[in-house]
Order: C-alpha cells, then structure tokens, then sequence
C-alpha cells in the first residue's frame, strides 16, 4: 500500500512469508485468499478504466497520547480524477482547509485557512504525482491507493493474509466485506456487489503502534463518467494570497500540529 504506508519487506522475503502462511492455513483459506484477491482485482480493473471519477468521503484517523488515552480525528473531502493527468482534491477538517490542483502541467496547493500556496511543475500522470507526493513530500491523500490505474498491484503488494469475510452494508450499498493482513497493519476494504466494484470503506489498523490506531476512510459518493467543468482542475490564487517556496511545501496533514502519530 504504497500511498498509506511504507514498504517492509524485500520480494524474496514477503514470498517467504506467504508461502508460509498458505502451507498452515490450509486449502480452506487459500480459498478465501484468492476470492478476496479476485475482487480486490475486480475492483481495481473497474476503477482504472473509469476515465473520470467524482468521490466524496468521510475519513478519521485515531492517535495515541502519552497517557494511552484514543482520540480520533475527522475530516470531510472531495476528490475529481480526469484520467491520465487531471486531479482535483478537497480535504477539510477541523485544523486545515487545503485543496490540490493538478491540471497535466503544474501542481498547486492551497491552504485556504492559512491563505497560502505553493505550486511545482507537475509530472506526466496522475500515478507519478500520487507516487511522488507520498514518497518525497510526505503527503498523504486520502485512500490515494484506491485512485492509481495499478491499485491491485499496490494494495496487494505486501498482503500476506487475504479473507473474504461475506458480506456487509455501507451506506445502503451491499458490499464484498474483505480483510487483509501485511507485516505493519491489518486492513479492510468494503467493495460494492455487482457490476460497479467501487469501493465504499477501508479501514486501516497500525499492529506497530500501542493501542493498534485505525484510519477509516468512508466514501460516502461516488460518480463515474462525470464531464469536468471548464478550469476545475486550474488554480487561481487570491490576489492576497501569500506563495511558499515549493521546498516549503504545504502538507496535507489530517492531524493538528504537534499530534502523535496515528493510524494511517
């Protein structure tokens, strides 16, 4: 899960372990791990072939403070995708009010509670800028994993345990209830039945931190298809805005400054 969380294992090991983990679970799991991994796959060849997606989520992340006391977090957002090299993302939360503009040439971040940007030239896809945010900027959109053409590969990449739990009810949507389990975190992935696979929550467990602090991520709408409006992937700052160096780059940060780390 490249976007959420950081690589553990090199391939010779993770194979290892997997290997492990089929030769005592037994057939009646390797059963459940391919059904699991067969609609994880489903669900990431439907998303990469929308050519423009129209989100709306719900996301909280849980932190524990030195007196072992679970405080959640919460925020609300948006997200347009205009695939190859179009993206618009909306968080807003309790302690920032940011949004991201990328539209094919330059990036721009706009933190609106602060009045303040920063802007770099963009890369060739939406993938890159979602690799390159996350692996050299530090920042973390939400559930950006499940927005890359190759999600399967970068969710699956380090799951060493796979479940297809049954079946569930999200926000009125019956869905596929999976679970997985790498070496860092377990995971959950709700994925609506039938012939729309989309996603509708995940839900992210820390096995490294104290207490085991979750990321939820609710995807409360979800449109397909949708046309874009003229300039909604283009950024214009306010005339009084104040610009950052791109070194200074604004952090999508769901947490207020100072927090522990928490479950995502």
């Amino acid at each position: 899960m490249k976007a959420l969380k950081g690589k553990q294992f090199t391939g010779g090991y993770r194979h290892l372990l997997m290997a492990s983990v089929l030769l005592f679970a037994g057939q009646g799991v390797l059963a459940q791990d391919n059904d699991a991994l067969s609609i994880l796959k489903r669900m990431s060849d439907y998303m990469a072939a929308q050519q423009t997606l129209a989100i709306r989520f719900d996301s909280a992340i849980e932190v524990i403070t030195p007196q072992l006391e679970k405080i959640q977090f919460t925020n609300s957002g948006q997200a347009l995708l205009h695939r190859p090299n179009r993206l618009f993302a909306h968080r807003m939360g309790g302690y920032s009010d940011v949004a991201l503009s990328f539209d094919g040439k330059q990036v721009s971040i706009y933190a609106k509670d602060r009045n303040a940007y920063a802007q770099f030239e963009g890369p060739t896809s939406v993938d890159e800028l979602l690799e390159a945010l996350s692996v050299g900027h530090g920042v973390a959109l939400p559930g950006a994993d499940l927005l890359l053409s190759y999600s399967y590969e970068a969710l699956a990449e380090d799951v060493m345990e796979a479940k297809h739990i049954g079946r569930g009810v999200v926000g009125g949507r019956e869905c596929e209830h999976l679970a997985f389990r790498n070496f860092d975190t377990d995971w959950q992935l709700w994925v609506e039945v039938g012939d729309r696979p989309a996603p509708c929550k995940m839900v992210i467990t820390s096995k490294t931190l104290n207490s085991a602090p979750q990321y939820t991520l609710l995807i409360t709408g979800f449109r397909s298809g949708v046309m874009p409006n003229p300039g909604a992937f283009t950024f214009r700052p306010p005339g009084d805005a104040q610009q950052l160096d791109p070194n200074a780059l604004l952090e999508l940060d769901e947490l207020p400054p100072g927090a522990p780390a928490g479950g995502g």
